[in-house]
């Protein structure tokens, strides 16, 4: 437990003293917000959707807190080259426990980038319905985090090439954000990218958040929820197996 701690509280202090990775990781879901926000806002509204910013803010902030969570695979990387996970790897303590604490720190912060990108749209327009549903979303935030950075990890932990992990992760996850209906609803999408959306695992992650934020959901918040765990537990099994078997 004392590892997973270490390890968490690592990340945060990393996290803490690069205000160059703070400021850059909030510039592109800050500039989808805004140009998709007020680009197609009208359209939005003439089809009578409502306001687009209600409906946009979401998926933004899902958006800050997966590409926060999925890129912090490639310090697994950088700690290999320069021999920090060599000097981990050794220490007398289960190699998950090292995989859990580096999840859950990578998760925490990417949920405070998302709770950034959540104040910021308050600046743009954007309203909570019930401003108390804020602990459900961070639940949500915390999930869909903890399920990318844990991926990131997995993926992370077979690769040896640092300029390869952000090619193969803009691969993955662009088509995972785009199909996850966070920039239109996915019940009046065609039937295929419908039933892509469903088979998303992001879908579930800013279906709970809209839910939390405006009170929309195209599924059910607890079985969005229950799939966003699954998921995590997935993929956390998937990466534990190939964690442990990686050359520091």
């Amino acid at each position: 437990m004392s590892t997973i701690y270490i390890l968490w509280l690592r990340q945060l202090k990393k996290y803490s003293r690069s205000t160059p990775r703070i400021i850059g990781s909030l510039g592109q879901p800050l500039l989808f917000l805004l140009v998709f926000g007020f680009g197609f806002g009208s359209i939005f509204a003439k089809a009578g959707g409502g306001s687009y910013i209600q409906f946009l803010v979401p998926g933004i902030v899902a958006m800050a807190v997966v590409f926060t969570a999925i890129f912090g695979g490639i310090e697994l990387i950088w700690d290999r080259q320069f021999g920090f996970l060599k000097e981990t790897m050794v220490a007398p303590v289960s190699r998950f426990n090292i995989m859990l604490g580096r999840t859950f720190g990578g998760a925490t912060v990417s949920v405070i980038q998302g709770i950034a990108v959540l104040i910021i749209s308050f600046l743009v327009g954007f309203k909570m319905q019930n401003f108390f549903m804020i602990i459900p979303a961070i639940v949500f935030m915390f999930l869909t985090a903890f399920f990318f950075t844990a991926l990131g990890t997995a993926i992370a932990s077979k690769l040896t090439d640092m300029q390869a992990f952000p090619i193969i992760m803009n691969f993955l996850v662009m088509p995972l954000f785009f199909l996850s209906g966070s920039i239109f609803p996915l019940d009046t999408a065609p039937k295929a990218l419908q039933i892509l959306g469903h088979i998303d695992p992001l879908s579930y992650g800013i279906d709970g958040l809209r839910y939390s934020f405006i009170g929309m959901s195209a599924f059910n918040p607890w079985i969005d929820l229950l799939i966003l765990l699954a998921f995590s537990l997935v993929v956390l099994f998937i990466g534990k197996q190939l964690f442990e078997k990686m050359e520091a």
